[in-house]
């Protein structure tokens, strides 16, 4: 990835994010993600079609445009999903919250964000871009 993709990458948190659904079709959510400079992570609830996918079939997409709809950049790797939340401030509702800080910024509440994140049954959803394509 160039250093301009990842900076288009970084500027974005949202995007359509593209599973493999069971009878090889796509599968695309409107989601927001963090990236780090080198990881996409996503917070997913446990039941979600995205989900089941990606754990069926780690091949996963993510399409960001910009206002415009001029330029676009997708990247596409081998998701791992973690979680989802066991207890109260896992490992996994950590990295949710990492996500949550760079997407949103501080919570007013983090206890109750734990508690959320747990009630929810949220997981998470990373992968590192292996192939990017697009007109940045």
């Amino acid at each position: 990835m160039t250093p301009e993709q990842a900076d288009f990458l970084g500027a974005s948190h949202r995007g359509v994010f593209v599973t493999i659904k069971r009878n090889g079709r796509p599968q695309l959510s409107n989601i927001a993600y963090a990236f780090d400079g080198n990881r996409v992570r996503m917070s997913v609830t446990n039941d979600r079609a995205k989900t089941r996918n990606a754990r069926r079939d780690a091949r996963v997409a993510l399409h960001v445009t910009d206002r415009s709809f001029g330029r676009y950049l997708v990247v596409e790797g081998e998701a791992e999903v973690a979680g989802p939340v066991q207890s109260l401030r896992d490992a996994t509702s950590i990295q949710l919250e990492e996500v949550y800080r760079s997407v949103v910024g501080d919570h007013p509440d983090w206890d109750e964000f734990h508690q959320a994140m747990l009630d929810d049954q949220r997981a998470i959803i990373g992968f590192v871009p292996d192939h990017v394509y697009g007109t940045v």
